[in-house]
């Protein structure tokens, strides 16, 4: 895998590209450090403010000439009841405790999908990718107008199918493997758990658009056996979640770097939306307990993780990580790209 339909379609050097990765993992300089090493830098600006977002891209501009693509979340709207918001504010009691905060209040998150779409648009990002769903129709005619190239996400063949018919240039085909949140948008996320090496031909032999393959891949090892299964690109998120140019706290790197393949777990408990990280005491002790469906829960637990941030606890903040963790270096982002086009840097 070097030169491929992806790397044509954006304008770079090797096909790697770095996750979107919502939170602030994905700072200019990660970015700028992605592209410039002939990868594709992602801004994962699921969660920003839309003039946060522009300055951002103005941001990576500065320090890059080279393509780079934001990536948005699709919205959905959470329909939980007032006394399913009262129980959900109940259960995180203990935590505010512990972490001598306030208690919760009740949770807002208004959707700025649109407003964000109008600030990629402002700003000529080359590339847009969407997560949790397929963008709505006129969105997609408006980027596509300006000229912007559009990659959707898929967990299974059928929103892989669904990608495709929507006017989607390429997919990204997430693995069961992947940290962070699923990308399942279409039936039961237990059911579209399905592993990167199994998922990968089976969508291969139904779509024509590019594939890019996502979930556990660290290594020219993944790389080459994506290849293999019909990919023409790789997106990596967990390996560069630990970068130095990465924004990840110090204690989520440290975390990620001394885990194992079997400390990760899948839970809905922070955003309402199933994610893979590190398993914790938030993550274990919520079980059984009330939680909303995203982005509510999102809202709810945010005070929560960054208090848990400012005091350096682990065992309160979401430790996004892939199940490949062992693999995971403290190096540079050009690093790890040269670690993974191996002969052809």
């Amino acid at each position: 895998m070097n030169k491929t339909r992806v790397t044509e379609l954006l304008g770079i050097e090797v096909p790697v590209i770095q996750a979107g990765m919502a939170g602030g993992v994905t700072t200019p300089e990660l970015i700028a450090a992605v592209s410039e090493a002939g990868g594709f830098g992602t801004l994962g600006a699921g969660y920003m403010e839309p003039e946060a977002m522009k300055e951002s891209i103005r941001e990576v501009k500065k320090q890059t000439s080279s393509p780079f693509g934001v990536n948005l979340f699709v919205p959905e709207e959470d329909k939980s009841t007032d006394n399913d918001t009262e129980e959900a504010m109940e259960a995180l009691h203990p935590f505010h405790e512990e972490l001598e905060m306030k208690d919760a209040v009740r949770p807002e998150s208004p959707s700025v999908f649109y407003e964000q779409v109008e600030g990629a648009l402002a700003e000529t990002v080359p590339v847009v990718s969407f997560t949790f769903g397929v963008p709505p129709e006129d969105v997609v005619t408006s980027l596509k107008q300006a000229g912007i190239t559009l990659i959707g996400t898929a967990t299974t063949v059928e929103e892989a199918l669904l990608n495709e018919e929507a006017g989607m240039d390429a997919v990204v085909v997430q693995g069961s493997e992947a940290g962070g949140h699923r990308g399942t948008f279409n039936g039961r996320f237990d059911k579209a758990a399905i592993g990167l090496m199994s998922l990968l031909p089976q969508v291969a032999d139904h779509i024509s658009i590019p594939i890019i393959a996502a979930g556990g891949i660290m290594d020219k090892r993944g790389m080459d056996a994506a290849s293999a299964l019909g990919a023409e690109g790789i997106q990596l998120g967990t390996a560069f979640v630990t970068v130095k140019e990465s924004g990840a706290e110090a204690v989520h790197k440290g975390a990620i770097l001394k885990a194992t393949e079997a400390d990760t777990v899948v839970t809905s408990v922070f955003s309402g939306k199933p994610a893979r990280g590190l398993d914790n005491r938030f993550i274990q002790e919520m079980e059984g307990r009330k939680t909303l469906g995203y982005p509510l829960q999102n809202s709810l637990t945010k005070p929560i993780r960054k208090e848990a941030e400012r005091q350096q606890n682990t065992e309160f903040m979401s430790l996004w990580s892939g199940q490949s963790p062992r693999l995971a270096q403290d190096v540079s982002a050009a690093e790890v790209i040269r670690n993974l086009i191996g002969p052809w840097g």
